[in-house]
């Protein structure tokens, strides 16, 4: 559980971050929205430090969570509905991040 909360603060910390830019460069807002984008975007390298094994399986793993984290995202912050095949995707890597996971962390 202790992962699973870690892998999903570190995909809030770089969705945030890079979402903000976005705001910022797409919708003319605030330069003012670098500053917290910036320091979500700290966090987020900062958070992936903090998992106990070998990096590149930080990352592998990672990425499943981040696309499952981007796909709630899609739906609760954008506002687009999910449609079978993003469903099924998030499914699939999140149970091949979830492998991973169970098979190389004491969690």
């Amino acid at each position: 559980m202790k992962t699973a909360s870690l892998f999903v603060a570190t995909a809030l910390a770089e969705i945030v971050g890079c979402w903000l830019v976005l705001v910022w460069r797409k919708q003319a807002g605030s330069s003012w929205l670098l500053i917290p984008a910036a320091a979500a975007l700290g966090m987020f390298a900062w958070l992936l430090t903090l998992h106990p094994v070998a990096s590149g399986r930080v990352y592998a793993a990672y990425g499943g969570v981040y696309v499952t984290t981007a796909l709630a995202w899609l739906m609760w912050v954008d506002g687009v509905a999910l449609d079978r095949y993003d469903a099924l995707g998030g499914l699939l890597i999140l149970a091949g991040a979830a492998v991973i996971i169970v098979t190389h962390w004491n969690a």
